[in-house]
């Protein structure tokens, strides 16, 4: 039964793994809509601005556009990276959770 029990431990630690990873994934889609909502208004202007430290520059909108451009590429290889690695966890998770499920029906 102790193999059985550690493996529900790793089980839920797998499972809060996920969450993490979906959570992070979240944020980091919400940045890329910002970012498409901020390139869209840049898209619109001639006078661009953006904020350094604690302070508002003006800047090229040319250049604030490929900034963002830039930033968004970025962002979307850590969602792909984050989507792997979320599932390979998946794919450890249901294996772990046959095995255990598995060991309980044999008691």
């Amino acid at each position: 039964m102790e193999e059985t029990e550690k493996n529900i431990q790793q089980l839920q630690l797998l499972e809060q793994n996920i969450q993490n990873f979906v959570m992070q994934k979240q944020q980091l889609q919400m940045q890329i809509v910002e970012i498409d909502s901020a390139l869209e208004e840049v898209g619109k202007t001639k006078e661009a601005y953006k904020i350094v430290g604690n302070i508002m520059v003006s800047a090229e909108s040319v250049d604030l556009k490929k900034d963002l451009e830039s930033r968004k590429q970025l962002i979307e290889l850590r969602v792909k990276s984050m989507e792997k690695q979320e599932n390979e966890l998946k794919d450890k998770e249901k294996i772990l959770r046959e095995s255990v499920l598995k060991n309980m029906k044999k008691k």
